[in-house]
């Protein structure tokens, strides 16, 4: 299997399967406990149907959208994630140049393994910083502080993951950074030497956004303990409000998923909400961001941007969650299998589906641009 065999999602999954030692492709491909969120994030487009109108002139599509103060050639963007170097040599470098080739977002996460100022000199497409809340108050204002003078655009706290996670296929591969395999997951590492050929003979890894705080080259801190120690489970809205007020800028909250979180957003501050559940790797059992959104939207729509995650395998999905209301539509794992894959070739061969089924789904819908996409348009079983 060859990346120009790969025409959707489940073949850029099959081929990072092929490629990745199994405790590296289970960090990407698992979630939380028994995985039921996971599963229903994307069931959850199943039970809408779309609705088209016919012979409105399509010939011209217009798939740009206008969110957090920027302007995006297509409504998707790629959502920040960690340890993107684990999955591929060139990590956020490929992800971020794609993106660049594409006229959409990118993001950044703390834990990411390329520098979000090389990245910032590299392409001028809108970046988002994604970071964690620490007990070090310090360190908050210090990593804000760097993002702004690194001439980042949009400041993404994530508010989902003040801990970490069940996730049991790390727990029997023994997946953690540093390693610290089981049996079974070296012998997943053994049978995939070419994984580990190219991490020895590229640059060394490493979390250049916390590089000052994270031990990578003893047992100082894992990624584990980064989550149990290093960030603070006390965080309330009078601390985000103040984090608001220090960027004076763009400034999201990710992982909001009720009506009143969406509600006290708005009322500190912030400019957008990401409706995500973090890929089902957090709290499973937790409702999908698709089946939120309408309530959502409903209540805070007019106010505040509101953008969604989870479970976009399609370019039908991105046009449901339009539909009902969602500004745009972040993704994760849709980018990250093709990046395993592939590299930068990957995610750009990925971009290019979406936007080519987003495309031929507005023309079947009827609709010249975004902004005709409507609850009209759908039906719920």
């Amino acid at each position: 299997m060859r990346l120009r065999d790969c025409h959707n999602f489940h073949d850029f999954r099959r081929l990072a399967r092929r490629r990745l030692p199994g405790p590296i492709f289970d960090y990407i491909d698992g979630a939380a406990d028994d995985e039921v969120t996971h599963r229903r994030n994307t069931a959850s487009f199943e039970r809408c149907d779309l609705v088209p109108n016919v012979l409105r002139g399509v010939e011209n599509i217009d798939m740009s959208v206008t969110v957090l103060g920027q302007k995006l050639a297509m409504p998707i963007y790629c959502s920040p994630t960690a340890l993107q170097r684990l999955f591929h040599h060139s990590g956020e470098r490929a992800v971020a140049a794609a993106a660049a080739k594409y006229g959409t977002m990118f993001g950044v996460s703390s834990l990411g393994t390329v520098s979000l100022e090389e990245l910032r000199q590299a392409h001028d497409t809108p970046q988002v910083y994604q970071f964690y809340y620490h007990r070090d108050r310090g360190l908050n204002r210090a990593m804000m502080q760097r993002a702004k003078e690194a001439g980042v655009q949009v400041m993404m706290l994530t508010v989902d993951s003040i801990t970490g996670g069940n996730r049991e296929r790390d727990k029997r591969t023994g997946f953690s950074i540093p390693f610290r395999l089981t049996l079974a997951g070296m012998y997943q590492f053994g049978i995939k030497p070419a994984w580990g050929i190219n991490y020895l003979t590229h640059e060394r890894f490493k979390l250049p956004q916390l590089d000052q705080h994270v031990d990578m080259g003893s047992d100082a801190l894992s990624i584990s303990k980064y989550f149990t120690e290093m960030l603070d489970p006390s965080m309330n809205w009078d601390d985000v409000a103040e984090m608001v007020r220090l960027w004076s800028g763009q400034f999201c909250l990710k992982g909001v998923m009720s009506v009143a979180d969406a509600r006290r957003a708005v009322e500190i501050g912030c400019t957008g909400i990401v409706l995500s559940n973090h890929g089902g790797r957090q709290l499973d059992g937790s409702r999908a961001p698709f089946d939120q959104l309408a309530e959502i939207v409903d209540a805070v729509g007019d106010r505040i941007d509101v953008i969604m995650d989870g479970g976009i395998q399609r370019g039908t999905h991105v046009l449901k969650a339009l539909s009902v209301g969602a500004k745009a539509v972040g993704v994760g794992r849709y980018y990250l299998y093709p990046l395993a894959a592939a590299g930068q070739a990957g995610v750009e061969r990925a971009l290019d589906l979406m936007r080519s089924e987003l495309e031929r789904g507005m023309k079947l819908m009827g609709c010249t641009a975004i902004n005709q996409l409507s609850r009209e348009n759908l039906r719920f079983r």
